[in-house]
């Protein structure tokens, strides 16, 4: 084939070659590629209460009456099974209030629509236990005799996690010395949490920053491993902290009360 396209001329030789290419081009714009669009999603304040019911309710300890609001934040993305083609990708490329992400970034099991919903509803169930577990061995209180509930419905996944290990936290103890974990703020933020306050990174940090903002929030805690990317589209007037653990947060939100240095990307 090679020796016969030398003997064509130039531009008829140049034809050829480029017919496949294109070919593939038309196929690729054309074919469903695995990508979902998301967006800034709804946020919720874990000191509040969610469709008539206190998102916690910690039983065998005295609680605070809070000041304040500490908002976990989310993403709405398009389902796993959802098909985008690259023309339909490309609208939603160069805008700021949208992110292309990979699917197995959104969705990594896999799996039908009703199992993936069902692994995020796991996910958010063994997130709480986490949550219940790290605030309660920072305050040094007994599992047995202290009790938390969770209740916050229609949320998937474990990126809740440290937003609601400090909503214990400040339910029980403020920012240990009477005064309020949120120091009257709006704190916003996202992170995993284990049971030992390690925070862990999550996806759609950009987004979430977005949700914050909108929705009231002037200061927000992100993971330690995401500023990068947190920052890539920050919403002016919202400040950074990063953390790495559950006491990394507290001591920067006790610090920011007292008008101290603390921590930015």
């Amino acid at each position: 084939m090679l020796s016969r396209l030398t003997r064509l001329p130039r531009p008829t030789a140049l034809a050829v070659c480029a017919a496949p290419v294109l070919a593939l081009f038309a196929v690729a714009a054309l074919a469903p590629l695995p990508f979902v669009v998301a967006v800034p999603g709804p946020t919720a304040d874990v000191l509040g209460s969610d469709q008539g019911k206190p998102v916690i309710t910690v039983t065998g300890a005295p609680v605070r009456d809070t000041k304040g609001q500490l908002r976990m934040t989310t993403i709405r993305a398009t389902g796993p099974s959802s098909s985008m083609k690259l023309h339909e990708l490309v609208d939603h490329w160069f805008r700021s209030d949208q992110a292309v992400m990979p699917r197995e970034a959104v969705y990594p099991t896999g799996g039908s629509d009703k199992e993936i919903e069902q692994h995020n509803l796991e996910e958010m169930s063994q997130s709480q236990s986490a949550a219940e577990a790290a605030a309660l061995g920072y305050l040094h209180k007994d599992p047995k005799s202290v009790k938390v509930d969770l209740n916050l419905a229609d949320v998937g996944g474990p990126s809740a996690g440290l937003l609601f290990t400090l909503g214990i936290v400040d339910k029980i103890d403020g920012d240990g010395s009477g005064g309020d974990l949120t120091g009257g703020r709006s704190i916003a933020g996202t992170g995993t949490i284990s049971a030992d306050g390690t925070v862990g990174a999550v996806g759609g940090v950009g987004l979430k920053t977005q949700a914050a903002r909108r929705d009231g929030a002037t200061v927000f805690l992100v993971p330690k491993a995401e500023c990068s990317d947190a920052k890539s589209e920050l919403p002016e007037g919202l400040q950074l902290i990063p953390v790495t653990s559950l006491t990394d947060a507290v001591n920067a939100l006790r610090a920011l009360n007292r008008g101290a240095d603390v921590p930015s990307c």
